[in-house]
Order: C-alpha cells, then sequence, then structure tokens
C-alpha cells in the first residue's frame, strides 16, 4: 500500500470560535474594549466620548477591514515599512569595464576592454522555456528533427 499523506488545505484561513468571529478578530475587540473602559475610568464623560469613538473606529478598521485580502494590520505595517524606505531601486544594465593590467616593463596604462556579450534570439527564448515548461518531453526543433532523420 502507498504511504498517503494529508495535505492541509486553507492553510490562509482563520479559525473561527463563534460565527464568523475569529481569534484574531476577539482578541483585536477584546483589547478595544479594555482601552474603552480605562478611558471611562480615567477622564471625563465628554473626553471618554470622544476616546471611544477613536477607541470604537480604529477597534472596527483593525479587527474587519481588509485590505486587498489582507488584514488591515499587516497593510498599515508594509504601509510604516514603505515610509520609512521609500527609496526604489531600479536595475540598470551596464557593461562591466575589465582592466587589462600590463606589467612594469610594458608600462602603468591600463586599457579597458569592454566584453560583448552574444544576444540570443526571441525564437530561441521562446524554444528553451518551451521545453523548460514541459519539463524536457519536448525536446526542441533541432533535436527533434535529429531523432526524426534517425527514425526513417
Amino acid at each position: 500500500m502507498e504511504n498517503r499523506f494529508i495535505v492541509p488545505q486553507f492553510i490562509d484561513a482563520e479559525n473561527k470560535i463563534w460565527g464568523p468571529i475569529t481569534i484574531r478578530q476577539f482578541i483585536i475587540v477584546m483589547v478595544g474594549g479594555l482601552f474603552i473602559f480605562l478611558a471611562y475610568k480615567l477622564s471625563d464623560f465628554s473626553l471618554f466620548l470622544l476616546q471611544a469613538f477613536l477607541t470604537v473606529v480604529l477597534t472596527i478598521v483593525f479587527a474587519f477591514y481588509k485590505v486587498n485580502g489582507a488584514p488591515f494590520h499587516l497593510f498599515a505595517l508594509n504601509f510604516i515599512e514603505t515610509l520609512k524606505k521609500p527609496n526604489v531601486r531600479v536595475w540598470r544594465k551596464e557593461y562591466i569595464k575589465i582592466e587589462v593590467f600590463k606589467s612594469k616593463d610594458e608600462g602603468a596604462a591600463a586599457e579597458e576592454v569592454l566584453p560583448r556579450k552574444k544576444m540570443v534570439s526571441s525564437k530561441k527564448l521562446s524554444e528553451l522555456s518551451l521545453i523548460i515548461d514541459t519539463g524536457g518531453a519536448y525536446k526542441g526543433e533541432g533535436d527533434a528533427n535529429k531523432e526524426n532523420n534517425l527514425r526513417i
């Protein structure tokens, strides 16, 4: 009998504890309720109303709002990280300069040599990608023609 393994599916789905509420959402709501309770105990009523309103809005946003299918707290963390490091890194293809050093007898001057890269045609690139995509089942036109000539 073959060894069969159970592969977990839906690993990105959070566990539900009560109705549609997940553990993460429940904890966020409980922390928001704790902040509201502390605001009620430590401030006067008008300040409490303002603090409670802001806390409820932030709690609902962090617990239930999703941006592109991801929880809001991940979006907020990525946004803050982007603000800290706004640099966009762009790769600019340049030739590498190779210096050829001469011996002391020949002089101290060094020549710069730029190596030339052999360009691959788009037909060859598409053929190579087809070979890779098929896992080697497709051998390429040159190899297929050689095999056909051997079979005849």
